[in-house]
């Protein structure tokens, strides 16, 4: 300020150095005050003395204006240079310290009950100016005795003496705290308060700790940081006794904005994570358990209820404090193993069941998908967290690799109605997701080839482009390796058609005679394809028997040393039957009209032609009804020697279906069938389709004793690859006749029939 002004302004004269060396002296460019030729006397020193200390009595009074501020900086180097520093440095604290104590301190001590922060900052303000000037003044002994002796310099000295002698004093530093707290606590509590002064009064004690936070730290931060800490303690247990969960962290959340807010503004720049730390340690960690676990509002009832919001605004206030997260993720993740649990475990081991089971579980992972990007920001703990409890509940039920095979096979089969492409294809990539979780991987290979094997043999797939996605997925998910014998299976679906081309451009050149069936063969590989090792049991129809003999014959002339094995189990067949009898309808009319009608001769009905696709046990059972009206179980089980499970099934496929598919008429009418039960043909089957499939009934799953021997089989090596086909589009006609003595079942010129058939090499079996 005007001391530089004052030194620029003064014409000193250069004084050259004495040197005692023999080399030249370099030119020496500084500007150095001449020094007096002669010592100062005692006098001329107190002289000096008080003409300094008046002009710093004037200072502090604001009377500067007709000083001359270089005749004194001259006599402040006078007397340093003279070795008369300390003395002035003395001096000068003393000074200070009398206008301190007797003019600023007693006019803030009567101000403690009106206007104290005013006049407390003003005095400051003051003292302030005043220090600038005198250090400007004093700067030659800052530069040298201040620097020499290693003591404060003139604007520290005086903040010092300001500190000691005004700010600590008694109950000025008491009155100040108290002070600056009750504004901050008037300010929560809603007033309006003098922001300013609260700020000036911080930022004064932040630069009377010179270089360091000490002063402003012992007189109001530690205090402040105190009362803040009760004040929230207490606001705590009142928050949590009136408020929900929701509204108790909008409140938190609230204060955590206020309390920042308060400390850019008047509060040191330091404080502000102080006081937020209090904050939120009084508000939130010391009370975490309770309001995650709030009863009707907490964590558990956000989930319930789908309060995305609530749950976001929870997660960013316990993000902000050590285990807060950690306490989140543990309620959650007891929920959903909960949720979890629940629906593993209710099921009955049907296929319906199955299909619900997936489902359920999908819904779930999409619930806590959605929680966990909307509501957790994609938090990692909480993506472990998800992902390690559907692993743990999803394996909790020994049928979920079998459960997850099923549905997929139901979203891969023709006619799933309600989903378009893109959607099965997003249904498949969630199912991929529980399929990471499952454990035994292998163990769902196993059931994913015997529901691939149907899809592809009975053509039932919706598109090959589907399932060669599918295993897409898997390949990349477990390998190659996994996948290989998938793989396989449409290998030999391709080579079956070639095979089929050759067998059939042989029939018309050597005309075989196929007994009216045109035959369709799958030739395919043991190790890939879910065969029996022995041959299934049944009697198949001559007919087809035969069209299968002149293809095993062609078969086998290129293939030497081969065995093929029926596995009809696989196959299905299309029957065209004819209905002679009444429809349903117009027997019901002509029974509630016979009193009244007249006697005169009836029109025999119109025979009614559908195509029937059934399976080949159900074609086996239906063509023994060509020479029979009436057939007990037991004598339809003797005659086509089905294993009695699939029997049970093909027929209650064919009796107890739909209204709309029910061929066959099963007495009496009982949901059991027992080897007495009797069985005759629907002769007033009518449907509004003229293909008719029949649904065979829905396998649940596989019985606890299959399962058991499934999983035995996982673990064993396949030492040979055992190739094999299977028969498939066999086609038959199935015509219903009907005469007054008995009904005759006639196979006409074609029809279509599926047998599955497997083949090994000679030397396995010598």
């Amino acid at each position: 300020g005007f001391l530089r002004e004052c030194v620029r302004s003064s014409e000193f004269t250069p004084c050259p150095e004495r040197t005692t060396s023999m080399k030249p002296a370099k030119k020496d460019t500084k500007m150095r005050i001449r020094a007096f030729p002669m010592s100062m006397d005692e006098k001329y020193v107190q002289n000096i003395w008080g003409l300094l200390r008046n002009a710093i009595q004037e200072i502090q009074k604001k009377n500067n204006s007709g000083l001359s501020f270089e005749e004194l900086y001259r006599n402040a180097y006078t007397m340093v240079l003279h070795k008369h520093g300390e003395r002035l440095y003395t001096g000068l604290r003393e000074v200070v310290t009398e206008h301190l104590v007797s003019k600023v301190r007693a006019d803030v001590l009567a101000s403690l009950h009106n206007n104290f922060l005013q006049t407390l900052n003003q005095a400051w303000n003051d003292h302030q100016t005043s220090m600038v000037m005198i250090r400007d003044i004093l700067m030659y002994m800052d530069r040298v005795y201040v620097q020499q002796n290693n003591v404060d310099n003139v604007y520290n000295l005086g903040l010092i003496i300001f500190r000691d002698q005004v700010v600590r004093y008694g109950c000025i530093r008491d009155h100040l705290r108290d002070t600056l707290l009750g504004m901050v606590m008037s300010e929560r509590r809603g007033e309006v308060v003098d922001r300013l002064a609260i700020k000036n009064a911080c930022q004064m004690l932040v630069h009377l700790g010179i270089d360091t936070r000490a002063v402003y730290e012992e007189d109001f931060e530690r205090p402040f940081l105190a009362q803040s800490a009760e004040f929230y303690m207490m606001e705590s247990q009142k928050f949590l006794t009136e408020n929900s969960a929701c509204v108790y962290i909008k409140k938190v959340e609230q204060r955590i904005n206020e309390e920042a807010e308060r400390a850019k503004h008047y509060l040191d720049e330091f404080t502000e994570e102080l006081i937020v730390q209090v904050v939120e340690k009084e508000l939130i960690t010391n009370h975490m358990k309770t309001i995650v676990e709030m009863e009707n509002s907490g964590v558990v009832h956000m989930l319930k209820n789908q309060k995305t919001e609530d749950l976001a605004r929870m997660f960013r206030l316990f993000n902000r404090v050590q285990e807060g997260l950690k306490t989140v993720v543990e309620c959650v993740s007891s929920y959903l193993r909960e949720q979890g649990k629940a629906l593993v475990t209710e099921e009955d081991g049907g296929k319906g069941d199955a299909l619900s089971f997936v489902q359920n579980l999908l819904d779930l992972k999409d619930r806590f998908d959605h929680f966990l990007y909307h509501s957790f920001n994609g938090e990692r703990q909480f993506k472990q967290m998800i992902a390690g409890d559907f692993e743990y509940f999803l394996n909790l039920n020994r049928k979920s690799p079998e459960y997850l095979s099923l549905f997929v096979d139901d979203k891969l089969k023709k006619g799933v109605k309600g989903m378009t492409e893109q959607e099965i294809e997003q249904v498949l990539d969630k199912t991929m997701v529980l399929f990471r979780y499952l454990q035994e991987k292998d163990l769902f290979e196993r059931y994913y080839k015997q529901h691939l094997a149907k899809r592809l043999l009975l053509n039932k797939s919706v598109s090959d482009d589907s399932e060669k996605n599918m295993i897409s997925k898997l390949k990349t998910e477990c390998g190659c390796q996994f996948t290989s014998k998938l793989e396989g299976m449409f290998k030999d679906m391709s080579v079956s058609n070639t095979m089929m081309d050759e067998f059939k451009t042989h029939v018309l050149m050597c005309s075989t005679n196929l007994y009216g069936v045109d035959l369709n063969v799958r030739v395919l590989t043991t190790g890939f394809w879910p065969t029996q090792a022995s041959t299934p049991k049944s009697n198949i129809p001559m007919a087809p028997r035969n069209a299968f003999e002149a293809f095993r014959r062609f078969y086998l002339a290129k293939h030497s040393g081969r065995q093929l094995t029926l596995q009809p189990q696989l196959g299905w067949a299309d029957l065209n039957a004819v209905f002679y009898g009444p429809r349903k309808e117009e027997s019901s009319s002509e029974a509630s009209s016979s009193s009244t009608a007249l006697l005169s001769p009836r029109a025999p009905p119109a025979p009614r032609k559908h195509i029937i696709q059934v399976s080949t046990y159900q074609m086996c059972v239906l063509m023994l009804f060509n020479n029979r009206d009436r057939l007990m179980y037991e004598e339809v089980a003797s005659e086509t020697d089905i294993p009695e499970k699939d029997l049970v099934r093909a027929l209650q496929s064919l009796a107890m279906g739909k209204p709309t598919q029910r061929i066959l008429i099963k007495s009496p009418k009982t949901k059991d069938i027992e080897p007495s039960h009797t069985f005759t043909v629907n002769d007033s089957f009518t449907s509004k389709l003229y293909r008719v499939k029949i649904q065979s009934v829905a396998a649940k799953g596989e019985s606890e004793p299959e399962r058991n021997e499934t999983r035995s089989k996982v673990d064993e090596d396949r030492k040979h690859e055992y190739p094999c086909i299977v028969l498939t589009h066999l086609v038959c006609i199935f015509v219903c006749t009907h005469t007054k003595d008995r009904r005759a079942f006639a196979l006409p010129a074609y029809g279509n029939k599926c047998l599955a058939v497997r083949w090994m090499h000679v030397q396995e079996h010598r």
